[in-house]
C-alpha cells in the first residue's frame, strides 16, 4: 500500500470522525438558534398584538363612542381583542405559519372560549402571580406545535362591559346576550395571548442551515485533504521516490549518477545528504576494489 494512500486513509478516519461529531453538536446548536429564532419572532408579534390591544383601549374605543346608533349597534372595533386579532390576520399574510388567539376562562364572544391547554395555561397565571411567560409544545392534529403564552389581566376599565349584565352596554347585550363574559374581576388574570407555531418551522429553518454548514465543511475538508496531499507528496513522498530509485539503481551497479539535490535543512534534506555521502563512499569504495582486481 502506498504512503499516500495510507495518509489518506488514517486523515479520513480522524478528520471523518471529527467532522461527524462537529456535525451532530452543530445541529444541536442549531436547532436551539432556530427555535430561539422563532420564538423571538413570536415574542415580536405578541407585542404588536399587546400595542395594538392599547391602541384600541386609549384611542379608538374613545373615538367610536361618539359613532352615531352605538347604543344599539355594538361596534367590534371597540374591543382591544377584536383590534389585536384583526390586525394579527393581517400580518399572517406574511407569516402563514403563526397563530394567535386571546384565549379567555369565560369571554363575551365563544369563539374566545380557551380550550383545555389554553385554560390550563391560564390557570397556571392565575396561580402563579409572579410568572409572566411560558414557552411550551403540545400535539396537534398537525403535529407537534411550539407556543408562546402571556397573561391578560383585567383592567379596572374592562368592567365597563364585563362587570355584570345590568351595567353591560346594551349594544353588546344585543350582539352576544347576557349568558357570557361577565363576573370579571379587576387584577385578576381572565386571559392569555397565545402565539403558536408548528415545530416543523424551526425545525426546517435549523435543517436548511445545518446542510448548508456540512456542504461547506465537506467541501473545506476535500480541499484541505487535496493540499495535504500536494504537500506531503513534494515535500516528503517525491524526496523519498528519488532515494528508492538511486539506491535501486546503485544495488544493480549503477554509478555513473550525480548526487541527489539538497534542499532545506529539514529531516528530508538531513536524509539526502546522508544518503549522498553514502553514494560516494560507496563509489570509491568499488573503484578501489577495481583498481586491485586489475
Amino acid at each position: 500500500m502506498k504512503l499516500l494512500l495510507k495518509f489518506n486513509i488514517i486523515f479520513l478516519l480522524l478528520a471523518g470522525t471529527g467532522l461527524a461529531l462537529v456535525a451532530h453538536v452543530a445541529y444541536r446548536f442549531l436547532m436551539q438558534n432556530a427555535q430561539a429564532e422563532v420564538l423571538q419572532q413570536a415574542k415580536l408579534m405578541m407585542e404588536s398584538a399587546r400595542a395594538t390591544r392599547d391602541y384600541t383601549s386609549v384611542e379608538l374605543k374613545p373615538l367610536l363612542k361618539n359613532v352615531a346608533g352605538h347604543e344599539n349597534q355594538f361596534i367590534p372595533q371597540t374591543v382591544p381583542a377584536y383590534g389585536a386579532t384583526q390586525s394579527f390576520n393581517l400580518l399572517r399574510k406574511r407569516y402563514p405559519d403563526y397563530t394567535y388567539k386571546e384565549a379567555a376562562l369565560n369571554p363575551t364572544n365563544p369563539r374566545d372560549r380557551a380550550a383545555d391547554f389554553e385554560a390550563d395555561i391560564i390557570n397556571t397565571f392565575r396561580n402563579h402571580a409572579d410568572q409572566t411567560e411560558i414557552i411550551g409544545e403540545r400535539p396537534t392534529p398537525s403535529g407537534q406545535s411550539l407556543y408562546l403564552a402571556h397573561p391578560i389581566m383585567v383592567k379596572p376599565d374592562c368592567l365597563e362591559c364585563h362587570d355584570t349584565p345590568a351595567d353591560a352596554p346594551k349594544a353588546m347585550l344585543n350582539t352576544y346576550g347576557p349568558a357570557n363574559g361577565f363576573g370579571w374581576k379587576a387584577g385578576e388574570v381572565n386571559a392569555a395571548q397565545i402565539v403558536s407555531v408548528p415545530t416543523a418551522v424551526p425545525i426546517a429553518i435549523a435543517d436548511k442551515a445545518y446542510s448548508t454548514l456540512v456542504t461547506y465543511l465537506v467541501i473545506t475538508f476535500g480541499l484541505t485533504l487535496l493540499a495535504i496531499d500536494a504537500a506531503l507528496y513534494f515535500v516528503v513522498i517525491r524526496p523519498v521516490t528519488r532515494l528508492s530509485t538511486m539506491a535501486d539503481r546503485v544495488s544493480r551497479g549503477e554509478l555513473d549518477m550525480e548526487e541527489l539535490p539538497i534542499s532545506g535543512n529539514d529531516e528530508i534534506g538531513a536524509l539526502t545528504s546522508s544518503f549522498n555521502r553514502m553514494f560516494v563512499t560507496v563509489v570509491k569504495a568499488l573503484k578501489m576494489l577495481n583498481e586491485e582486481e586489475e
